[in-house]
């Protein structure tokens, strides 16, 4: 009678450890992607912050060259363009980093959830081999 207690015990535990670590990967997948929507939210606001600022940099050259006089002609408005398509550069370059990195974040998450698939598989795998071995010892 122990020894049938004992291999139903042993049973319980090896699949309660491998239920426990496939919910472990399941929390760490979804703290992942909660993160990696965090970072989106925080580059959206980046991003806003940046077109208000070149906003308002725009506007204060065209201020700026209307008060003195200058036409936005000719040298004044190719600097302007090239300016213009810098930051719209720099900007594409800064939301390719951000998407990147939310995507890195959501694949850390994928993974976790795997680890812990296979991690649980071991686990009954050797918990079967457990139960085995001291079945045979009977």
């Amino acid at each position: 009678m122990f020894a049938v207690t004992a291999m139903v015990i042993a049973g319980v535990g090896t699949a309660v450890s491998a239920y426990g670590q496939i919910q472990a990967g399941k929390a760490q997948e979804s703290a992942m992607k909660a993160q990696a929507e965090q970072e989106r939210l925080a580059a959206e606001s980046r991003e806003l912050e940046r077109q208000q600022k070149l906003n308002e940099a725009l506007a204060a050259n065209a201020v700026g060259l209307g008060v003195s006089g200058i036409k936005a002609e000719g040298t004044p408005a190719s600097i302007a363009l090239e300016s213009a398509e810098n930051v719209s550069l720099s900007e594409g370059m800064m939301g390719l980093s951000d998407r990147l990195a939310q995507a890195q974040l959501r694949r850390q998450g994928k993974a976790a959830r795997q680890a812990s698939q296979y991690a649980a598989a071991g686990t009954l795998l050797s918990g079967a081999s457990d139960i085995a071995q001291f079945k045979s010892g009977l």
